[in-house]
């Protein structure tokens, strides 16, 4: 393995050459003078050398494709951000979303071939050698089930895995090294970000866990004018090979086709936003591939536009937790209560609890203030998460590795609302929407429905108390019994400090409380009840 991690590197060593990158980092203004420096001790760039014939977005789109899935993914994202872009490098990284170089067709019938136990005759009565698109884990075929249905087949490119695990140790490495070397590569929980992103590079995969994910997704959105997912044919899917439903729509980057079609741009992109929180919040299960190549637009009635997700092999989700702190916090962005959202961060634990709350929230009035009232045109997410960053930094705050995939989503998010309507306020659109989400959540059907599922748990949560409780008090075989309350009332005062942790932390008007107030009654009980035991 050691010796391949090597190999890797120097492969990675001689594409950044072959394309000229470190020309492109080394052209950048302002750079600092320690990585200028560093720029002298690289061998290669002692000797002059010939201009490349290239320009430089080209060079970097073919470096990416040469350095395999985990470089394009990170060109995929980069894709939707033309506000941190020049023109020419957004425009030739566009073609890593969906037209990566495909592999030879024979590979991939003898791969389906593999996966089925089945000649392609067999199963399909017609299947296409010629790939309808390519991207950085899997390319697709169209094809006819022997039943008529129009599908898709979609075949993992073979050797991935073990360009992926070389890829990744050196990224643990990295990661380790920082993490030893600097607090604030800490603070940034470098190695478990590294981690995150191993299992989701290795869920994609796995073509079941796709389907399985794209079936919930449908189900979530069943019947939904914001959002279509192909249904699945199960029958036909294994772990290296997808068939599913072929839809027909209008990549959502086509925007002269939206146009001619006579689409609602305005109402297809506030129904992003809508479809993206609703994801996050209704269902805690959001699509986390949302780049431009894995979404299209419905022709069927273009007044009233409806979305088509496809690839959904990266999902993601929050807990109840991170789910009522993250609305509570852009909700209170929106009031500009940059009190709460500074208390809501110490309450979380996402900042040290000994943070000083108006120190904070003077720093982040600093950095939110300037945004407001502005259309989305007018907002750098990425300059605004810069100063944030900056901020964090004074106050010791920690990245949340659960929140990755959701920061990466509402970034892709962005970067098609500025293509679709440029005039969009994300701040309007969303509002009223967590509004709504937390009355729901607040309201007493919503109460009572935790409080049942809460109260399913009371036997069980009883019967365990009550076996610990009595074998405690039971003197054991052949062994004194006990005289004191020291056993119990040490026990008494774990759930008076449990019952305190968990009041404190829960919503006081919530029923996510009782809990805490239930450990705390029953640790004051055994702490001021007289003990009885035999003689």
């Amino acid at each position: 393995m050691k010796l391949l991690a090597v190999r890797r590197l120097l492969r990675i060593q001689s594409v950044v050459v072959r394309y000229r990158l470190d020309d492109l980092l080394f052209d950048l203004p302002l750079l600092p003078w320690w990585l200028r420096a560093l720029g002298y001790c690289l061998p290669w760039r002692w000797f002059p050398r010939a201009p490349s014939d290239q320009p430089r977005g080209v060079r970097l789109r073919l470096a990416l494709q040469d350095l395999g899935p985990i470089f394009i993914k990170f060109g995929q994202i980069l894709s939707t951000r033309r506000d941190l872009l020049p023109p020419d490098i957004a425009d030739e990284l566009v073609w890593l979303q969906d037209r990566v170089p495909p592999f030879d067709p024979q590979q991939s019938v003898a791969l389906i071939e593999e996966q089925l136990g089945a000649r392609v005759d067999e199963v399909f009565a017609r299947f296409d050698s010629e790939p309808l698109a390519s991207a950085s884990v899997a390319q697709v075929h169209a094809a006819q089930l022997k039943s008529g249905e129009e599908v898709v087949v979609k075949v993992v490119r073979p050797g991935l895995r073990a360009v992926i695990r070389q890829d990744l140790a050196w990224l643990y490495l990295f990661a380790r090294m920082a993490e030893g070397a600097s607090t604030e590569a800490r603070r940034l929980h470098l190695v478990d970000v590294v981690g995150d992103y191993e299992k989701t590079i290795y869920d994609e995969l796995d073509l079941l866990r796709e389907a399985a994910n794209a079936s919930q997704l449908k189900r979530n959105f069943e019947r939904s004018p914001l959002l279509y997912v192909p249904q699945v044919h199960w029958e036909w899917c294994r772990p290296k090979v997808l068939v599913m439903e072929r839809i027909y729509g209008v990549p959502v980057t086509d925007l002269s086709a939206l146009v001619d079609q006579g689409t609602d741009l305005k109402l297809l992109a506030e129904r992003g936003v809508e479809i993206f929180f609703t994801q996050v919040f209704r269902d805690s299960f959001f699509h986390a591939d949302m780049h431009p190549g894995n979404i299209f637009v419905s022709t069927r009635q273009p007044w009233d536009p409806q979305y088509i997700a496809i690839d959904c092999g990266i999902v993601g989700s929050l807990t109840p937790q991170d789910q009522d702190y993250l609305a509570r916090n852009l909700l209170a962005f929106f009031k500009r209560d940059y009190r709460k959202v500074a208390q809501l961060h110490i309450d979380s634990g996402w900042v040290p609890a000994d943070t000083q709350v108006n120190e904070f929230e003077a720093a982040i009035r600093t950095v939110c203030e300037p945004i407001f009232e502005k259309p989305l045109k007018d907002i750098s997410f990425g300059q605004l998460l810069l100063r944030l960053f900056q901020t964090a930094r004074r106050f010791n705050m920690e990245v949340q590795p659960q929140l990755v995939l959701l920061q990466k989503t509402l970034l892709n998010i962005e970067g098609l609302g500025r293509q679709l309507y440029p005039e969009l306020d994300l701040w309007t659109t969303a509002k009223p929407f967590l509004e709504r989400w937390m009355r729901k959540r607040m309201s007493p059907k919503a109460m009572l429905d935790n409080l049942q599922g809460q109260l399913e748990q009371l036997p069980h949560l009883a019967q365990m108390t009550r076996a610990a409780l009595e074998g405690m008090a039971r003197p054991a075989h052949g062994a004194p019994p006990p005289r004191d309350r020291h056993i119990l009332r040490l026990l008494g005062a774990a759930l008076l400090a449990g019952g305190v942790l968990l009041a404190s932390r829960a919503p006081l008007n919530t029923a996510d409380a009782w809990p805490g107030w239930l450990m705390l009654a029953s640790g004051l009980y055994l702490l001021v009840r007289r003990q009885r035991f035999p003689d």
